[in-house]
């Protein structure tokens, strides 16, 4: 089981649930090192003083916040905790909102929240009010000297706690672009959208995670177990880019006849 990132307490209303947060997704990213090419060395990576050029000590660091070109305000850690010790070890749970409600675009990482010692009772409690009520609970809370918004649901009888940007941190779709505003200010025919719904039909089904892969990263594996094998490996041909639709009516009706076809 993974350590424990944070320990605290979840708090709703008077009822106090002392929990403890783990990681909920594991990363399966094929990381490379950096190597030197004349002997296969590894890259060592030295924090060097700016002005002049020592080695600085761990110890030697400390933060600072650039308030003008070259200009830095020191902050210590101990200055940091001080400005909210108590939401520092405690989820205040704020209000419960329907899931849908929540656009996907603001949601971070994903964590599990397991219950403390002696919190079994109060923890499940709250799984099952929030199962049954199917609300999400909203709240903040501190996390290495950062602050969180946190959107907490219950999943196969565990708590989920999914860290989430504030509002301030989406940018809106306002400030983009030749993003139209209506689909007829793009031009498009009642028929054109008739197919589109019909393909996107055709398409759907229920979600089922197991089919999704990451075959770039298996394909990165088999390449490397060739190489320490000993094979040569040739280089594969780059997929040419498609084509831009012409005729978006026609590209419809292909695509909805081999939708057909495949199902």
């Amino acid at each position: 089981m993974p350590r424990p990132m944070w320990s605290g307490s979840i708090s709703f209303g008077l009822v106090n649930v002392p929990v403890k947060l783990v990681t909920a997704t594991s990363a399966r990213d094929v990381r490379f090192h950096q190597l030197h090419e004349d002997d296969g060395a590894r890259i060592q990576q030295k924090r060097v003083c700016s002005v002049d050029g020592t080695e600085v000590p761990f110890e030697k660091i400390v933060r600072g916040y650039e308030v003008r070109p070259g200009e830095h305000v020191v902050v210590t850690p101990e200055e940091l905790a001080a400005l909210d010790p108590d939401a520092s070890h405690t989820i205040d749970l704020e209000e419960f909102v329907d899931l849908d409600e929540i656009d996907p675009i603001y949601f971070e990482k994903a964590y599990y929240l397991l219950p403390d010692r002696n919190a079994e009772k109060p923890y499940a409690l709250l799984v099952e009010a929030i199962t049954r009520a199917k609300k999400v609970g909203l709240g903040r809370f501190v996390m290495r000297t950062k602050q969180y918004l946190a959107a907490l649901r219950a999943r196969d009888n565990a708590l989920v706690l999914s860290t989430m940007l504030f509002d301030d941190e989406v940018v809106p779709v306002t400030d983009l672009e030749g993003v139209p505003e209506r689909a007829g200010e793009a031009g498009l025919a009642e028929k054109e959208i008739a197919l589109a719904e019909q393909l996107v039909a055709s398409l759907s089904g229920p979600f089922e995670p197991e089919k999704y892969t990451d075959t770039y990263r298996e394909q990165v594996l088999a390449l490397i177990e060739a190489k320490a094998g000993g094979e040569t490996v040739a280089a594969l041909p780059t997929t040419p880019a498609k084509a831009p639709v012409i005729d978006l009516m026609a590209a419809l009706e292909a695509s909805l006849k081999e939708a057909k076809k495949t199902a």
